[in-house]
């Protein structure tokens, strides 16, 4: 196995007993994700479109330190805070992802820090 951490991770950042990703048998496997501006090791809360966009941009951060894109993600689950909140996350969903879109799952759940979103992904390695 090998670790994958986001490129723009503060050093006293710990963030829990997980790794930003792992790459195992071409495959980089990302651990939820939210809203954290990884340079300050803070949470950023807003919109749950603020919150998506921040949410996937820490995503792609990590899938390209692992030498792969966006394009190469092939399932994401997805936890909100609010289903009612679905389709303007969704919205914002759809444009980091406009080819060929990964396996989806979405469900609600309690999430902690009063986050509206966490997104975990795998991603096939090029």
């Amino acid at each position: 196995m090998e670790k994958v951490i986001h490129p723009e991770r503060n050093t006293d950042f710990v963030t829990g007993a997980y790794s930003d990703g792992i790459v195992v048998g071409g495959f980089l496997f990302v651990s939820g994700q939210a809203a954290v501006d990884f340079k300050t090791s803070q949470f950023v809360l807003g919109t749950i479109e603020e919150e998506t966009q921040r949410t996937l941009d820490n995503i792609k951060s990590i899938v390209e330190a692992a030498g792969a894109t966006m394009a190469n993600v092939v399932k994401c689950t997805v936890h909100l805070a609010d289903i009612a909140e679905f389709d303007r996350y969704n919205a914002v969903y759809a444009t980091y992802f406009p080819g060929i879109k990964p396996a989806r799952t979405t469900v609600q759940s309690v999430l902690a820090e009063n986050i509206k979103v966490e997104i975990d992904c795998i991603v096939k390695l090029p």
